[in-house]
């Protein structure tokens, strides 16, 4: 059986729970080439994170617009107000990876709290994991901008912490990108790495470790179920 220190594990969603790939027909259209995706995606984060560290602070839809405009500048790209609203339909219909749902469901039925924490906004129309038929697996989801600071900042898992009237340690960030495995673990919540394409360690002095780390989310999920289970 489990034990009562299982930590609440905290799900990133955007690349780690739902398919970031299906935005791909709109960059190979713009640009003829679909890897212009991880392109946009990696200004995207870079972005959000340079304005946490500079003190300000923008929605992330719409650094998402901006950074669209900005690689496309860059390219020598013009872009159209319905290349900008197709940005949004398919960020907004991002289907779950195939390994999400059995993964979910053995954590749940191995009785853990399951959240997520996202630099996404939220909507008053069906959120993306409700769409993706996900939104039952989760009994809360917390968003950045309650703290105006995206991830890896400490205040965003403070958030969750605060909110769930428990310490960080209680707490185990599950995520494909590794700034946010890093971000948590400095936190001190623990770190759980999911090894999707386009995401890999970093070999560098004073980068910890994740305490779980598999390339698919269901045998990621049965790593935490055994380390937290008496034997």
């Amino acid at each position: 059986m489990p034990t009562d220190t299982r930590p609440i594990l905290v799900f990133d969603v955007n690349e780690t729970l739902l398919d970031i790939s299906t935005l791909t027909p709109l960059f190979s259209r713009l640009f003829n080439d679909g890897s212009i995706l991880r392109e946009w995606f990696a200004q995207l984060v870079l972005y959000s994170q340079t304005l946490t560290l500079s003190g300000l602070y923008t929605p992330f839809g719409e650094i998402g617009v901006g950074a669209l405009r900005m690689v496309a500048d860059i390219h020598g790209v013009e872009i159209a107000d319905a290349d900008i609203d197709e940005l949004k339909t398919r960020m907004g219909k991002m289907p779950a990876y195939a390994d999400v749902v059995p993964a979910l469901t053995l954590l749940k039925e191995a009785g853990f709290r399951l959240v997520t924490l996202t630099n996404s906004e939220s909507s008053e129309s069906p959120p993306p994991l409700e769409k993706a038929g996900l939104s039952e697996f989760f009994e809360r989801s917390f968003h950045i901008e309650a703290v105006r600071q995206f991830k890896p900042a400490p205040a965003t898992y403070n958030l969750v912490a605060e909110a769930l009237s428990v310490p960080t340690s209680e707490l185990c960030l599950v995520a494909c990108h590794l700034w946010d495995t890093i971000g948590a673990q400095a936190a001190g919540c623990q770190g759980a790495f999911l090894l999707r394409p386009h995401n890999a360690l970093l070999p560098a002095n004073n980068v910890p470790t994740p305490d779980y780390m598999a390339d698919d989310l269901r045998t990621l999920a049965q790593q935490i179920i055994a380390q937290n289970t008496d034997s």
